[in-house]
């Protein structure tokens, strides 16, 4: 493999011809494999959240509040990641994110309160929020460099992982319990990291200075009351879709499974189909972009995912309700990066910054509004809260047509 120093030399200097350079490639790849490797821990773990509530004799509310765990984690993570990743550099921050999460995902299986739950899962999710954001930021470094718009690649990769870990866990779910089949993971993990990550820290990402970064924005970042207010806005579309992929992730298996008998593996399979029609969206999000704009692909999206998810929390059926999911993956698939992506037009990068934190506010408030709902109604009825909130989304979607001009 070329040295350090080529690599860094070939990544500065983008291109520079008609195909990516070997190293950079490399480099690709291994950011491809992490983002695959955390959506498949993930989806290991959602797909025996049933299991795990048996075991730990939970009520939906009480289940919410040690969901919260993990969304409580991985935000409060998310503050603290950024000043790591510039201290000692996303791919370090990566693969120790990449341990971490490995080893954490044992834990849930091994509790048995929902005290104790919530307690694990705070650093589970503090290890998925911590992976979330030094690869990101890895992989934006590369999507500068190499002057291509290879990010929805990335993402693509994420949900063909958590479609993977969701199929498979549906396999296991009858002849392993939740024990044995999340130690697994950790095993899995851990073996990926161990032949993925040299690649990440033998190679220094390129450098991205923020100066740099404001020269090559396109257009110049907006200042005031009124950029700041359409930050926010965007930032609670980028909300009200990520509710719904947390809602789809954490109590999707659990609504087949317990409202409409589904066995394990069948209610395990509603996220792998999620998963994978969200993985089909964002593979032609640059397709849908090109052809229909942002604004018309928000509105879209939004309408189609509430459609879908109306049809799957009220479905009667379990092949129906699966069908729901799937259409609601492809109407959620581009809404969360295309409204941080007009953020970030407007506002630069304090604006991606403001409207993500805003987005994964969503993923901190679906678990336990979704509990207490579920408690108080029903699950079905609480996870049409989803439905609205797509809905939100295409509707202020198209309030914010005219902003930064795009």
């Amino acid at each position: 493999m070329p040295n350090v120093n080529k690599l860094r030399a070939a990544l500065a200097g983008g291109l520079g011809g008609d195909s990516v350079p070997f190293a950079s490639t490399r480099l690709r790849t291994a950011l491809t494999v992490f983002f695959a490797l955390d959506g498949f821990l993930f989806a290991g773990w959602v797909v025996r959240i049933p299991a795990i509530k048996d075991r730990t004799g939970a009520t939906a509310s009480t289940l919410g509040l040690a969901l919260l765990g993990v969304s409580a984690g991985a935000v409060i993570t998310m503050m603290l990641t950024g000043r790591l990743c510039r201290r000692y550099g996303s791919h370090a921050v990566t693969v120790v994110c990449g341990v971490l999460l490995s080893l954490s995902i044992a834990l849930p299986a091994q509790t048995g309160s929902a005290l104790a739950l919530g307690l694990v899962l705070l650093l589970f999710g503090a290890a998925y929020g911590g992976m979330n954001v030094a690869m990101n930021s890895a992989a934006v470094d590369l999507v500068t460099a190499l002057r291509r718009p290879v990010m929805p690649g990335f993402h693509a990769a994420f949900s063909f992982g958590g479609m993977a870990g969701a199929g498979l866990g549906g396999l296991v779910a009858g002849s392993l319990s939740p024990a044995t089949h999340l130690f697994a993971l950790t095993g899995w993990g851990l073996l990926v990291t161990a032949v993925t990550g040299p690649v990440l820290l033998r190679c220094r990402p390129a450098a991205t200075p923020v100066d740099q970064a404001e020269v090559h924005h396109s257009g110049q970042p907006k200042t005031g009351v009124h950029a700041r207010r359409i930050v926010i806005l965007f930032g609670v579309i980028a909300l009200c879709t990520a509710y719904g992929e947390g809602a789809l992730a954490e109590w999707g298996a659990l609504h087949l499974s317990q409202d409409l008998g589904a066995t394990p593996g069948l209610a395990a399979a509603g996220y792998s189909l999620f998963a994978l029609t969200m993985a089909v969206g964002r593979l032609s999000g640059t397709a849908l972009l090109d052809r229909f704009g942002q604004t018309r692909t928000l509105v879209v999206g939004g309408v189609t995912a509430a459609a879908g998810m109306l049809l799957g929390a009220l479905a009667p059926a379990v092949w129906s309700a699966l069908l729901g999911f799937a259409v609601a993956g492809l109407g959620l698939a581009n809404i969360f990066p295309v409204a941080v992506g007009r953020a970030g037009a407007l506002a630069g990068p304090s604006g991606v910054a403001a409207a993500s934190t805003l987005g994964y506010g969503g993923m901190l408030l679906g678990p336990p509004v979704i509990g207490f709902l579920a408690d108080a109604y029903s699950l079905p009825v609480a996870l049409t809260t989803v439905t609205l909130l797509a809905a939100a989304a295409a509707v202020l979607g198209y309030a914010a047509r005219n902003a930064a001009n795009t």
